[in-house]
């Protein structure tokens, strides 16, 4: 069986039968150590001075320094009375010289038995080896932790997806670009946080535990509260709590939480993922429009040093202006077909039927528009596009347009084929929101388990008065997929839903 403590990688992948003998030697030299004495599970802490990236950014002020480094053991080269040995911290790679004669005969002896994936720490002072490569000297070398499971060797790495996303900690340890993934999805919402507050929104927190799913058209999860002995649903959205704080008097508030739809799993879907939503008095849909924009074009210069980004083979630059279009004038575009001369429910169908797009005998004109719109159109919005005024049979909480209430002050942005935001003028009068929920209530009680209940407590909210107000959902998984141009929402959340192995 090869060595692995004297390889930096095997040359082949280990079988089961190999894997399972090196785990049981790991585990014999736990118990060997144990028994003399030397449990590295008792040690607490340890000091730690630098990392690896700031003694490479720092060596003129650090060359012949003594230092404090510690992380997990990934090569090592032993070479009779001195080896060399890489070890990875949070931040990068380090490299270390270890001596016999600097640390010691006994030491020296202990280290020569340490595994990859073994998490050390090393004592010694900072110098340039004859390669030029920054290194640590060691003159102490202590074993923290034991690892007991054998890492993937890096020729041929993690590359099971699967796997990848049920032991993400594997994922992280093996896969460098997938831990700069996750910083980079931190300084994300980190910036975005910085541009809200800067704007003069206060971040809040409402509940996750709702007794009414609402602010979205989807599917909830269901729970029992044992003490009260009644059923409540994993919040679908921020909407509705958000917007009863604007009633009080809040003018520009917004959270980022978690929310939960119970739907399929996708490259784009996960049940469980990060939505930021904000609300603002006294502005309106295209107010929101100039948030988004402005929002997206800072985030990405803050957090890439450009505006200019690559998802999906296309070349985009969220610096330039986002393009603006209603979706009566995209379906025309792309599919030819005119709703504002379309009459009425019976001819839209007729089209529908015509173009062989699929639809329900419960859909309006509204509908099928929007059923043209996901046929035709939004595959070809690769540049941001902002797709405006959207039928109000689909847009339950969002104010009419005066001069065509049959169309609302909404709009999603679109870029790549994906949405990305939905925004709206909200809908602040409580005669019509309730005629709106009582229409999604039909069609709850026609067999679609996705519209909005009635939210009584809402209505009573409005009713003492919401100024005009604009309104914005950004889902942050998406968000992030595209500022890291990672093809699965999998690859931007830490822990995936995933269905269990047994």
């Amino acid at each position: 069986m090869a060595d692995q403590n004297n390889q930096p990688a095997q040359e082949k992948e280990l079988t089961q039968q190999e894997l399972s003998e090196q785990i049981q030697i790991r585990r014999e030299k736990l118990a060997q150590m144990q028994a003399e004495g030397n449990d590295p599970f008792v040690i607490t802490k340890c000091e730690v001075t630098h990392h690896s990236d700031e003694i490479r950014a720092d060596f003129d002020a650090l060359d012949g320094k003594d230092v404090a480094i510690a992380g997990r053991l990934m090569s090592k080269r032993i070479m009779g009375k001195a080896s060399f040995c890489n070890i990875q911290d949070r931040n990068g790679n380090m490299q270390s010289y270890v001596s016999r004669n600097d640390i010691g005969d006994e030491a020296y002896a202990a280290f020569k038995k340490f595994d990859i994936g073994d998490i050390i720490s090393i004592k010694g002072f900072v110098f340039k080896t004859k390669t030029g490569e920054i290194s640590v000297h060691a003159k102490e070398v202590t074993l923290l932790s034991k690892s007991l499971q054998v890492l993937p060797e890096k020729f041929h790495g993690l590359k099971d997806q699967e796997l990848r996303y049920r032991q993400r900690y594997m994922d992280l340890i093996v896969n460098p670009e997938v831990r700069d993934t996750f910083i980079k999805r931190s300084r994300i919402v980190t910036e975005i946080r910085k541009f809200l507050d800067s704007k003069g929104f206060l971040e809040v927190e409402t509940p996750v535990l709702q007794t009414i799913a609402g602010g979205a058209s989807a599917r909830p999860f269901i729970t029992h509260h044992n003490a009260l002995d009644i059923d409540m649903y994993c919040r679908i959205a921020l909407e509705l709590p958000l917007k009863r704080l604007i009633v009080g008097g809040f003018e520009r508030v917004y959270e980022i939480g978690r929310v939960f739809r119970n739907e399929g799993v996708s490259v784009r879907h996960n049940p469980e993922f990060t939505l930021m939503e904000l609300y603002q008095a006294y502005t309106d849909y295209f107010g929101m429009m100039d948030i988004t924009e402005e929002m997206f074009r800072t985030v990405a210069q803050n957090v890439l040093g450009t505006t200019k980004i690559q998802y999906g083979g296309h070349d985009l630059d969220l610096g330039q202006p986002f393009a603006r279009k209603t979706m009566v004038e995209a379906v025309k575009e792309y599919s030819g077909v005119d709703f504002d001369t379309v009459a009425d429910t019976a001819e839209a169908k007729k089209l529908a039927t015509e173009r062989n797009i699929e639809f329900e005998e419960r859909h309006t004109k509204g509908d099928i528009l929007n059923l043209f719109f996901e046929e035709y159109v939004e595959k070809n919005l690769i540049q941001p596009t902002f797709i405006m005024d959207y039928p109000v049979e689909i847009s339950p909480l969002t104010k009419r347009k005066p001069d065509k209430p049959e169309y609302t002050e909404r709009f999603e942005l679109f870029i790549v084929g994906r949405e990305y935001g939905n925004a709206y003028s909200e809908l602040n009068d409580p005669i019509d929101q309730r005629k709106r929920f009582e229409y999604q209530e039909y069609l709850r009680e026609a067999g679609d388990d996705e519209a909005n209940m009635i939210d009584e407590d809402f209505l009573t909210a409005l009713e003492y008065g919401m100024p005009p107000t604009g309104g914005l959902g950004v889902g942050i998984d998406r968000f992030v997929m595209l500022l890291t141009e990672s093809v699965s929402i999998r690859d931007v959340i830490l822990f995936p839903t995933m269905k269990p192995l047994n």
